[in-house]
Formats: C-alpha cells, sequence, structure tokens
C-alpha cells in the first residue's frame, strides 16, 4: 500500500483507491486489496480524495473502494461529493459497507456506485468485485433482459405464477410456499421451482422455510445491471434439494429499492433458468407490480370472507382498469373457504363474488394451528401434515401447473 498523493518513478503506478475515514478500520480490505493489486493502490481519507481526483494522476485510476461504515451516515455529503466528481472522470466507484442503513445505500447506488460489498468481507467478493468492474461498461438501458441471458437463449423460458394478498392474513405466502413445494415434488418429471420472495420489507418465506437471510440479496437487487448467470444462481438457496429461494434481504428495504427494470432482470433471469417461477409479492401495489402482473402467467389474489377482503377486492380492481391492465390474469383465491356443510356460509361467499363480479377459482379451507405449526418450523405443510385439507387444494393446483409446464415442454420439443 502507497499514499495515492506522492509518487516515485520507483513505485508501482497506482490503479485504484481505497476512501475512508480511517482504513485501518478495514483490516480485511487492506489484505485483499494487497492480495489483488500488490502494491499498486493507494489510501485516501475523504477530503484528500477530491483534492487527488482533480490531479492528472488520477486520470489511470481503474476504480476507487469506498470503505464506509454506520459512523458515515451523518456525513454522505461528502461521500456523494467523491462519487459524483469519480464520475464526471468515468473511474468506477465500489461502496464497501458495515452496518450501514439500506436507504443510505440505495442513495450512494442510485448516485452512480458501481457496485456493493458489505464488510467484513466474504472470501473472494473484492475479487469477484473488481472482476465486474473491469467488464466493459455496457448502456442497460437499451439492452432487452433476453439479450443479457444469451448463453440460455434456446432454451425455453419457465412460467412466472405471482401471489398477492388482498388482506393481512390473507394466507399469501403460506400458499407460495407450499404451491412451490408440491410444485418441485409432482413427480419424477417434476418441474424445477425458484420461488422469489418479493416483499422487501416483511417478507416470511426465510422463516417458514428455515432458511439465513443474507446479504447477497440486497447485493442481487442493487446491481441487477450487472447480474449473469452466475450471479443470480449463487444469490439462491436450496431447500432440501429440490426448491430454489431468494429470500427477503436481512434489513428493512425501501419499497422504491428496486425499479421495474430490476424486476424484469430477475424475472427474466430465473424464467431462463428455472421451469416454473413463484413470486410472493407485497401486500401494497409498487411501481413495479405492473411488472410482475405483465410477465405473470397467472397473479393469485388471496382473500377472506369479510368486508375488508371485498373492499380491498375492488379496489385493486378498479386500479388495473384505470391502468388498462391484464385484470383476466388475477386468479381469486379464498381462503378459509366455508366448509361443505356450512351453506350459510358458502352463500355468502356466493353473494360476495357476485357483487364483486368475479369467481374463485380456489377455495382454500382452512388449514388450522397445523398452518401455524408448519411455518413456526420452517417446513412445509406435507412435512408436518400430509393429509392437511389445505394442502391437498393446493396439491391440486400444482399437479395442474407440472402438468400443464410438462405439456408445453413437450410442445417446444
Amino acid at each position: 500500500m502507497s499514499s495515492a498523493t506522492t509518487s516515485s518513478k520507483h513505485m508501482a503506478p497506482i490503479r485504484a483507491c481505497t476512501v475512508s475515514r480511517d482504513v485501518q478500520n478495514f483490516d480485511l480490505l487492506i489484505e485483499d486489496m494487497e492480495m489483488e493489486l500488490g502494491e499498486s493502490w493507494g489510501d485516501l481519507t475523504f477530503p484528500s480524495a477530491l483534492k487527488y481526483l482533480d490531479q492528472n494522476e488520477a486520470r489511470s485510476l481503474e476504480f476507487i473502494a469506498i470503505a464506509l461504515d454506520d459512523d458515515d451516515e451523518a456525513n454522505l455529503s461528502m461521500v456523494e461529493t467523491v462519487i459524483l466528481r469519480a464520475n464526471t472522470l468515468n473511474i468506477r466507484v465500489l461502496l464497501i459497507a458495515e452496518e450501514l442503513g439500506p436507504t443510505a445505500l440505495h442513495r450512494l447506488l442510485r448516485l452512480g456506485a458501481s457496485d456493493f460489498v458489505p464488510y467484513p468481507l466474504p472470501e473472494g467478493a473484492l475479487h469477484d468485485a473488481i472482476k465486474r468492474l473491469r467488464q466493459p461498461t455496457i448502456d442497460v438501458a437499451n439492452i432487452s433482459p433476453q439479450s443479457r441471458l444469451q448463453p440460455m437463449a434456446n432454451q425455453t423460458m419457465g412460467s412466472v405464477y405471482a401471489v398477492q394478498p388482498l388482506a393481512g392474513g390473507s394466507g399469501a405466502t403460506t400458499f407460495a410456499v407450499n404451491l412451490a413445494w408440491e410444485i418441485a415434488n409432482s413427480g419424477k418429471t417434476a418441474p424445477t421451482v425458484c420461488l422469489l420472495d418479493f416483499d422487501l420489507q416483511t417478507g416470511s418465506i426465510a422463516t417458514y422455510l428455515d432458511l439465513a437471510r443474507t446479504e447477497k440479496v440486497y447485493e442481487l437487487l442493487s446491481n441487477t445491471a450487472v447480474m449473469d448467470r452466475d450471479f443470480f444462481m449463487n444469490t439462491l438457496q436450496t431447500f432440501n434439494d429440490k426448491l430454489k429461494v431468494l429470500t427477503a434481504a436481512a434489513d428493512m428495504l425501501p419499497l422504491d429499492l428496486i425499479t421495474p427494470d430490476d424486476i424484469e432482470r430477475v424475472l427474466t433471469m430465473a424464467r431462463a433458468n428455472f421451469d416454473v417461477v413463484i413470486v410472493d409479492m407485497p401486500g401494497t401495489v409498487v411501481q413495479w407490480t405492473e411488472t410482475v402482473l405483465n410477465e405473470a402467467d397467472s397473479y393469485f389474489t388471496t382473500m377472506e370472507l369479510d368486508m375488508r377482503s371485498a373492499q380491498n377486492a375492488l379496489r385493486l380492481i378498479r386500479a388495473l382498469k384505470a391502468e388498462d391492465l391484464p385484470l383476466s390474469k388475477l386468479r381469486y383465491v379464498l381462503n378459509r373457504a366455508p366448509k361443505f356443510t356450512d351453506l350459510s356460509g358458502k352463500a355468502r361467499a356466493k353473494r360476495m363474488a357476485e357483487s364483486l363480479d368475479i369467481e374463485f377459482e380456489l377455495m382454500l379451507p382452512d388449514g388450522t394451528t397445523q398452518v401455524t405449526h408448519a411455518n413456526d418450523h420452517g417446513l412445509p405443510l406435507a412435512e408436518i401434515s400430509p393429509k392437511n385439507p389445505l394442502l391437498k387444494e393446493i396439491r391440486k393446483l400444482a399437479a395442474s401447473i407440472a402438468a400443464s409446464n410438462r405439456d408445453e415442454s413437450r410442445a417446444a420439443a
């Protein structure tokens, strides 16, 4: 390591710099920079970085690695100035962040930082990030998601099924998790399945399947423009060797963290690598809800036999009609539906459907406390109670989707 503000003809040219309050606070970063660049890097504080970037020597920099922790959140204006100055010189910016809030990270990435790596640095993370930074810059706005997936271009794209609750506690995540698991276990020729948790703030798929929430998820969602197949697949976790899962991130993220373009890239990548993609949506309608709706083969909306569900269904229908969106893709799911012998409840369900001018395509019975027990233990319902009446109905839908997928595969062949 050398000071970036001094130079000598005997010293190796400076190819990169770290920028921080004190680089000694990031000892793992020092070790990895030396491993990657030897003596061809320097360290700067934020004020000295601005001075150095005004010098001619800075034009030869490949990138700067800005190292931050939670103590830097109070002084982000200086960090932003460094990023903007580096961007004007076409110098790539890598963020190294330790316990920095997601809002602050989102702000810096949108400002022009090229990539992000959490600290402490995972093994090989800096090497991979530098490799991505050294790839030629491309205008991603003018490149379709399909063209970025060129290695998979000859592969049949998978189907997408989204699930969104129309009221809290209506069982959307339980439905999504168990539907994905049942499709993945629908026989010897079962489709490959990927389950995506797009509920950025309260997503609970990780809890329902006892999976870890990792920083990789945030790294993926904030860098979809540089995402390739390896990046995507390494972010997914595997449940019981059959189901691939993208969990929600470790922290609550802003709902505007991802854009419609980000969602389209993730869905396209998932469809290119899996036969069936199940998406668990947030209860809130966001700017990229339209993207998922357009991509989905079917868009399941879960509700209950109560006034709040009816009113929210009416609001959603009106919103989709106002934007001329494909209302025909909605599939209405009535959870905790009346039992066969509950004539009064069945009459109420019929009146609700008629008043909303919809049809309940799925009537899911109450799974009782066995559902809560399965979710709390991080297991699909089939592992806890294989004869549960709720599971039987989900299994029928899963078998139908799997059969449809097999028919499409034969037709494509």
